[in-house]
């Protein structure tokens, strides 16, 4: 699976596999104390723990690079044929979609409490 996420268990099996449910997934991955970075060793944050934003920050843009590596991987393999199932490709390429998604939202979130916070009379 991609070096910065782990697979998302329950996709395809018994889990749903529409968008919202890949999405919540993906959301409880990031937030459970169980989710690791590549290479770094470190442990995700975990939901209400007290961690730092910009390092709950980096560490999904590690991992929104990894599921982006991993998707691109698998597009050369399908289009030159060396991949044996392409479900592998649609699975890695609906999870840097719904990645990207997410990270983005949060970034708008956050420009927009800046620019609220901004706002406020001093």
């Amino acid at each position: 699976m991609a070096p910065g996420i782990e697979a998302i268990s329950g996709i395809g099996a018994a889990g749903g596999t529409d968008l919202n449910s890949i999405a919540e997934l993906y959301r409880n991955q990031l937030l459970s104390s169980d989710a690791t970075t590549a290479g770094a060793g470190t442990t995700g944050v975990a939901a209400g723990s007290g961690a730092d934003f910009a390092g709950a920050l980096g560490n999904s843009i590690t991992g929104l690079e990894g599921l982006d590596r991993n998707a691109s991987t698998l597009a050369v393999q399908a289009a030159t044929g060396d991949l044996s199932d392409i479900q592998d490709y649609v699975i890695a390429a609906t999870q840097a979609q719904l990645a990207a998604q997410l990270t983005t939202t949060v970034r708008n979130k956050a420009v927009d409490a800046f620019n609220e916070i901004m706002r406020m009379p001093l």
